[in-house]
């Protein structure tokens, strides 16, 4: 049984990816903004008695991420996986910024997105590093995209979007530099094109077939691949 953390739990890939950690027989703590709201999530909780946590939490506000951490820590002193899953794209949520296109930026709305995509994810990741530390083979799973790539990109919008997941890789990478010594491993990972309320229902990927790819890549990491750049199927992604 692994110890999972997911963030942005409550849609997507994301509650794809809880719901097939639990089905495997992990102890998940599903983290979203607003739990209460998280029907999905109440559903599985009701399903895997002692083995979903629902966590609070908000990758954009510090406290919350430190309240998050707390929470956890009350449940279990380490953890084997982190998947920073959660992000936005604009226009594409409710709370998103509405465009991202030449003539129309704004320094709110590129801030905004580079906090969620970028910046939360790494302070996630230090925040939780003590209980992965203490875990078995632990692992960063951060979802990056190939909008990200500087070698594929070949179009203007979305520039918010590529520019803050082009951000995460670079973090992430810094950050798998350091924690090596330590023994947990930190990688990103493209998951495609997915149907889901960000991917839209045009979108090639199933949700279940990518999340069961990126589980399998958790399980599959060796040491020598810290800090690489995939795809759900480990395939290399040029930076």
């Amino acid at each position: 049984m692994k110890r999972v953390l997911i963030t942005g739990a409550n849609r997507g890939l994301g509650l794809e990816l809880t719901r097939q950690s639990l089905e495997r027989g992990d102890m998940v703590f599903a983290t979203s903004r607003r739990p209460e709201a998280a029907t999905d999530l109440q559903h599985l909780a009701t399903q895997y008695p002692g083995h979903l946590t629902l966590v609070q939490l908000d990758v954009t506000d510090e406290a919350s991420i430190r309240a998050a951490h707390e929470a956890v820590k009350v449940v279990t002193s380490s953890l084997d996986l982190l998947i920073n899953n959660a992000g936005i794209y604009p226009g594409m949520g409710p709370e998103d910024p509405e465009n991202q296109r030449l003539g129309q930026f704004t320094a709110d709305g590129a801030l905004q997105v580079l906090r969620v995509n970028a910046v939360g994810p790494l302070l996630v990741a230090q925040a939780f590093l003590d209980l992965l530390r203490a875990g078995s083979k632990a692992r960063i799973l951060s979802l990056s995209s190939g909008q990200g790539s500087l070698e594929w990109k070949a179009s203007g919008d979305p520039y918010h979007y590529s520019a803050s997941k082009a951000t995460l890789n670079m973090y992430m990478r810094a950050l798998a530099a350091e924690i090596g010594q330590y023994g947990v491993l930190s990688i990103l990972v493209d998951p495609g094109w997915v149907r889901t309320g960000m991917g839209g229902s045009a979108a090639a990927q199933d949700p279940a077939v990518a999340a069961k790819g990126i589980l399998r890549l958790a399980d599959q990491l060796h040491a020598e691949e810290n800090g690489s750049f995939v795809t759900w199927q480990n395939q290399h992604v040029p930076w």
